[in-house]
């Protein structure tokens, strides 16, 4: 069952929420965008989120109970998602936490948490994380960004890059990311782009870039975002002199751009609609079997939240309990199968292969495994 938490004058303010817990059910606050930037990715994570809970409770549930689904807008201000979040714990109305959003939301957000319940975090970030109960099972620059850097710089003899980015945590800790790698490939940044979240207009952005005397352009852009800057690099004529990366862009953000638009751009990922792997497939194929071909698109950040409910269904089986101290305890070295493959947790992040993939149009050719 998936519920929205119900809208509230005040959501900061205590004892407003009528959502309450039943012994014979695990409630479980999603917390996915449902308006901004990242708001285009939001069908997608509900979407997958659902699917996750229903194989879940088909399969006798978790440690015997049922698995409820409570929805959070992270889209929302960072302080008013950690107060929903807060008040859903503080009512008992909330025994764990998952989802994708983007680290500004986390870093409020897990505070707040204070390690009360887990909290599995999806969304590909700048690492570092150790809150404690924080489990986190998206890409950090290490194992996508530094090795896409390489492959770059050894196929194709492009060192040196322009960044354009969202002026919040992850871009800029990703930026300063790529400056250590571009160091040890003796590369350079060539100039260096923040801009507000919500940016719709990227004309002098796009003529800095010209102006930068870069090879490449790393956008570390959310959604609608992204859309405007791809959108924006291409009228300019850009796109036949320059190759675009973005570590976070995904198949609703290929579509809301336009084929027009994507020549030259590449991403990595765990996860693409497209992946030629078994697993994927399965996924794939579960997905559209249950939501019909008018389903929300299938990407990396939806499925994020499967991932998520999935890692939380084998952390709480693998400690028998939901307690965030054994969970940690017996945590390390967990594995299983998933759409990504075979995954393992450590050091409470989730390992996993990850992909490099062209834009072709619509569409993610998946070129090899970094």
């Amino acid at each position: 069952m998936l519920e929205r938490v119900p809208p509230r004058p005040d959501p900061l303010a205590p004892g407003s929420l009528t959502l309450s817990r039943r012994p014979d059910t695990l409630n479980v606050a999603v917390v996915v965008p449902l308006q901004g930037p990242a708001g285009i990715f939001g069908p997608s994570c509900e979407c997958c989120a659902q699917l996750a809970a229903e194989e879940v409770n088909a399969r006798s549930g978790v440690l015997g109970r049922e698995m409820q689904l409570v929805v959070v807008d992270g889209g929302a201000p960072p302080d008013v998602v950690a107060g929903e979040v807060d008040a859903l714990i503080s009512a008992g109305a909330a025994d764990a936490v998952v989802g994708w959003h983007i680290s500004a939301v986390r870093e409020v957000v897990a505070p707040r948490i204070g390690g009360r319940v887990p909290y599995v975090y999806t969304a590909l970030y700048e690492g570092g994380e150790q809150s404690p109960g924080v489990f986190l099972t998206g890409e950090t620059p290490e194992r996508q960004l530094g090795p896409a850097l390489r492959w770059y710089a050894g196929e194709l003899g492009i060192r040196r890059w322009t960044i354009v980015g969202d002026d919040y945590i992850w871009p800029r800790s990703s930026g300063r990311a790529v400056h250590r790698y571009l160091a040890e490939l003796d590369g350079e940044v060539c100039d260096e782009i923040y801009v507000p979240l919500g940016t719709e207009d990227f004309d002098e952005v796009v003529a800095r870039v010209a102006a930068s005397r870069c090879e490449g352009v790393i956008m570390l852009l959310i959604g609608n975002d992204a859309v405007a800057f791809n959108r924006a690099f291409s009228q300019a004529g850009l796109d036949r002199d320059y190759l675009r990366f973005s570590s976070l862009i995904e198949e609703n953000v290929l579509l809301a751009t336009g084929a027009e638009h994507t020549r030259g751009l590449m991403t990595a990922a765990g996860y693409f609609e497209d992946l030629p792997t078994a697993s994927g497939l399965d996924f794939a194929a579960g997905y559209f079997r249950r939501f019909g071909p008018g389903a929300p698109v299938l990407n990396s950040l939806g499925e994020s939240c499967y991932e998520g409910l999935r890692l939380l269904t084998e952390l709480l089986r693998n400690a028998g309990e939901v307690d965030v101290r054994r969970i940690q305890l017996m945590a390390e070295g967990l594995e299983y199968e998933s759409p990504r493959g075979t995954v393992q947790v450590r050091d409470r992040h989730l390992m996993q292969r990850v992909f490099l993939a062209a834009a072709d149009g619509l569409q993610w050719d998946v070129i090899q495994q970094l």
